[in-house]
């Protein structure tokens, strides 16, 4: 009986320090963010403002910062507002950062995965790399390989390739380069994980029926690796989505993300309503690629059970 009840006490405390650290560190600054984008500070910079009309005594909620991310202020201009620009850009940043890393990663995967164990986790290591070095520095260091005076105009120069430096740094191509730089290894881990799995014999009896090589890989290997394809994808798309330093470091004054407009509604603008509206909006905006990722997991786990 004593052993029942201790292990019945081992099995709630497992369960229960989970969902206190996600009360604790995700639930309630969520809801704090949430009551500060719903008040109207005024010109009082404190955001922990009574939600009561102090004249009729009835509850106010401010929905004019939500209104505002999509609408100018004369309610006219649908999705022309600097915000709406910032998340169509984030988005579309995010996206393509995604892709490229993607076709980046999927061809290093699957040739770690080819390999022998033993020479599997060298590659590996290699992959994980540069987690062991400060983001910062890292970010940094492609300020000075793209600089106008950075090594790689200098090398174009030294190659006769170009007559003169050109503008490499604070542009679409430095911000983007930098994102796929960092963010790959997200791909590259879940690909191979996924890849790793992948029974080569179907790969063979598809050679053996007459497939080429191209359409073995694109009916069999894709389809058998989507599950990789997905998790990696969405594990590039949601924080690339998001990305605050790269954008900030790298790109120029046009490549405003979403969350350099928050730092700056927040920081420089002090306008703390609007900066929480601003991070609602970009966590709903991050449910429908989640709810999609686990949507499609649900039905490949399904699918395998029945195979």
């Amino acid at each position: 009986m004593s052993f029942s009840i201790d292990n019945f006490i081992g099995r709630k405390f497992v369960i229960t320090f989970p969902f206190f650290w996600l009360i604790m560190f995700l639930a309630i600054p969520f809801m704090i963010l949430l009551y500060i984008s719903l008040v109207n500070m005024g010109a009082d910079i404190h955001p922990f403002k009574s939600l009561i009309d102090v004249n009729t005594g009835l509850i106010s909620l401010k929905y004019e910062n939500y209104f505002s991310i999509f609408r100018n202020e004369d309610g006219t201009g649908f999705l022309n507002t600097i915000y709406a620009d910032a998340f169509i850009k984030s988005i579309s940043y995010a996206f393509i950062t995604a892709f490229f890393c993607l076709i980046i990663g999927f061809p290093f995967a699957y040739f770690i995965s080819c390999k022998p164990p033993h020479i599997r986790s060298l590659l590996l290591t290699l992959v994980m790399l540069p987690f062991w070095i400060s983001f910062l520095l890292r970010v940094y260091a492609w300020k000075g390989i793209l600089a106008d005076q950075g090594v790689l105009n200098q090398l174009f120069l030294w190659l006769r390739v170009i007559n003169e430096p050109i503008q490499l740094l604070y542009t679409d191509f430095s911000m983007l380069l930098g994102m796929i730089y960092v963010y790959l290894p997200f791909m590259v881990l879940p690909l191979y994980s996924n890849l790793c799995k992948l029974d080569f014999r179907f790969i063979e009896a598809a050679y053996d029926l007459g497939a080429s090589p191209f359409k073995a890989f694109w009916l069999i290997t894709i389809p058998l690796s989507m599950a990789g394809i997905i998790s990696g994808f969405m594990l590039v798309f949601i924080p690339a989505l998001g990305e605050f330093v790269i954008p900030s470091l790298l790109g120029g004054a046009e490549n405003v993300m979403i969350g350099r407009v928050v730092w700056d509604e927040m920081f420089a603008s002090n306008n703390w309503p609007r900066a929480c509206a601003l991070a609602i909006t970009m966590v709903a905006l991050m449910i429908f690629p989640i709810a999609i990722y686990y949507s499609y997991s649900g039905i490949s786990s399904d699918s395998s059970k029945v195979a």
